[in-house]
């Protein structure tokens, strides 16, 4: 037999080898006893290993003494690295200062390549080694940290159309009846934060509990400037209190780069500006520092992800590339945060991004919504939509055209080809009532007629443009979009839009509207009613907030949870039972309350929009005049 000559050849050769060489015999030995054992046990060992190997990294390092390490708090996401100031341990006073010194050489040559200004000087200048995903990018050490320089290095940088901070806190300030109900929506959402979760990042108000995300108490940073612009100064006080004296950045938990600037950034700055209390400047600062290394990614596209605490900056965990509109959405808030602090850092990195954004190849001005971090490249067969992944590159090309003063026109440029191309590619009208709406080109080609509930911020964009000179066309297409934005909502049996709708295209078809199972939920968005106070503001046109009225009622109808708060729901085509989804999301305090509060204001200079932008988030940011 074939099987029986073979084993005879295998221990010939073993025998032969033993004579000469015990330590090869005792490989083949090892070698031989581990292809006897079954397939389970063999299994059962490596688990074994692989469990010691386990406890060996994240156990063995814990045990060791430390003491500069920073608290973190656990959370669904893993931890990236072990405890670098428990590893310091070990070293060296005289390799410790080799690590730092090799750190801070690592960070300026990272930053030069962001900071260089002249084309020919980078070409000539030191290129930093590309940075993997997953490679640790230490964050600078605190002296590095301080500006190097002051505002006259800012160039042609000039201050807000307004400095001054107004009272807002003024007890005689007129307020109208429906700006009252918006407050007391406010107020029972925020007795129940306060009393269930206070300090915490967001709220569940079904069974009263919270989770963290970031651990930096989002829902009070993101609510500042709403309690500030509402007037309620009991509340303000409490959480401006909460973060000077309990806010923790430095927390061993990733955070999502484009989330955490908007909200975090975003909102701490725009409560600077409302007060001028610079403890909001402060917090923004440091934030803005633990941010930074996401930029060091290879390319002018950051990482989507990065360590508070380590300063270790990735891709996202689900794929190579980030979303355009997440890389792209950030510009507004580190300009601002680099002009509050004479810091150039901030401004220059968020502003390569753009740049060379602005370089790449489209469609028509429009782009997929996936980028690669590595590459710096689009992903051609990647969807293009003004939903999801998509819409705020838009909104940030015209923001950050009036944020810096109408003075750059590449953004404003880069806005009017985008509309152009919206036109050709994405816009479209539903059977029977001829609903305008804008659909989606699936892998770039194959058109969509599926629109989020996201896209719904794009009227307001529009008339904002239109508000600084733009097309007459744009503000027209403003209003019927937002038309079509109010139906979504009308049209439902609870007047609350779903996530996404797609529309009927279909001759002779009963409904405009089609809503699919999995797509019927309400998170409780803002993107509508903002719209709303935009054309409210510069039409003067009652039906707005006659809109936005009903939509505020539905919201008290459908979502108000007795004795909790608010929640998002699962079904806004069953009314008498639409089940909540226990979730109350930050942007309902920081956005969708503040806007309707905005939108039912009679007071048109009453954070005006010829001295604020705002972000994504609807943090108010000043207007600077270049």
């Amino acid at each position: 037999m074939k099987s029986g000559t073979t084993r005879r050849e295998f221990l010939s050769i073993t025998l032969g080898e033993q004579h000469d060489d015990s330590k090869t015999f005792r490989r083949k030995t090892i070698w031989r006893a581990w292809r006897r054992l079954s397939r389970l046990q063999r299994s059962v060992i490596c688990l074994v290993l692989l469990l010691l190997a386990i406890c060996t990294f994240y156990i063995v390092p814990n045990l060791l003494p430390s003491s500069g390490s920073a608290s973190g708090h656990s959370g669904k996401q893993p931890e990236m690295v072990a405890d670098l100031a428990g590893k310091n341990e070990e070293r060296t006073e005289k390799e410790l200062t080799e690590i730092e010194n090799k750190a801070k050489a690592d960070i300026k040559n990272i930053m030069a390549k962001i900071n260089r200004k002249n084309s020919d000087d980078y070409d000539a200048g030191v290129v930093p080694k590309k940075i993997e995903v997953g490679d640790s990018l230490p964050l600078p050490p605190k002296d590095y940290l301080k500006p190097e320089s002051n505002n006259e290095d800012m160039g042609q940088i000039k201050p807000p159309l307004d400095q001054r901070a107004e009272n807002y806190f003024d007890a005689n300030r007129p307020v109208t009846e429906r700006q009252r109900a918006v407050v007391e929506a406010f107020q029972y959402a925020w007795q129940f934060y306060e009393k269930y979760a206070w300090g915490h990042d967001e709220y569940h108000p079904i069974s009263k509990t919270f989770n963290e995300w970031f651990g930096i108490g989002l829902t009070i940073v993101d609510s500042l400037d709403t309690m500030i612009i509402m007037g309620l100064e009991k509340e303000f006080k409490k959480a401006r209190d909460w973060v000077e004296k309990e806010m923790k950045l430095d927390n061993k938990r990733d955070v999502n780069l484009f989330e955490i600037t908007i909200r975090g950034v975003g909102g701490l700055l725009s409560a600077y500006h409302l007060t001028k209390d610079n403890i909001f400047k402060e917090k923004a600062k440091d934030l803005g520092d633990r941010l930074l290394p996401c930029f060091a990614s290879g390319s002018k596209v950051p990482f989507s992800d990065v360590n508070l605490n380590t300063g270790v900056a990735h891709a996202p965990r689900w794929g190579p590339d980030s979303s355009t509109s997440e890389v792209t959405t950030i510009q507004l808030e580190f300009r601002d945060l680099s002009r509050v602090t004479g810091d150039p850092r901030y401004e220059e990195a968020a502003h390569a991004v753009s740049a060379h954004v602005h370089s790449l190849p489209k469609k028509d001005g429009l782009v997929p919504i996936f980028i690669n971090a590595q590459s710096g490249m689009f992903r051609s067969s990647a969807t293009i939509t003004l939903g999801a992944r998509g819409d705020s590159y838009y909104e940030y090309l015209l923001k950050q055209w009036v944020q810096t003063g109408k003075t750059i026109d590449m953004f404003k440029d880069d806005f009017i080809d985008a509309v152009e191309g919206i036109k050709k590619n994405l816009l479209s009208k539903s059977v029977p009532s001829g609903l305008v709406y804008i659909g989606e080109l699936l892998s770039g080609r194959t058109f969509s007629p599926k629109m989020d509930h996201l896209v719904c911020y794009l009227p307001g964009t529009l008339a904002l443009g239109h508000h600084n000179g733009l097309p007459a066309e744009h503000m027209e297409l403003a209003e019927q979009l937002a038309n079509t934005c109010f139906e979504m909502y009308n049209k439902m049996p609870t007047k609350l839009s779903p996530e996404i709708v797609y529309f009927n295209k279909a001759p002779g078809a009963p409904d405009d509207l089609i809503v699919k199972p999995l797509d019927a939920h309400n998170l409780l968005r803002p993107e509508t009613v903002e719209s709303l106070f935009y054309l409210y503001r510069f039409t003067g046109d009652k039906k707005y907030q006659d809109w936005g009225w009903s939509i505020f009622q539905a919201f008290l109808r459908y979502t108000k949870v007795e004795g909790g708060g608010f929640s998002s729901i699962h079904n806004v085509k069953n009314p008498r039972n639409p089940g909540f989804n226990d979730k109350l999301e930050s942007f309902f305090l920081s956005e969708t309350l503040k806007y309707l509060y905005l939108l039912f204001s009679e007071d048109k200079d009453f954070i005006s929009l010829d001295k604020f932008i705002f972000n994504s988030e609807a943090h108010p940011l000043p207007i600077y005049s270049s």
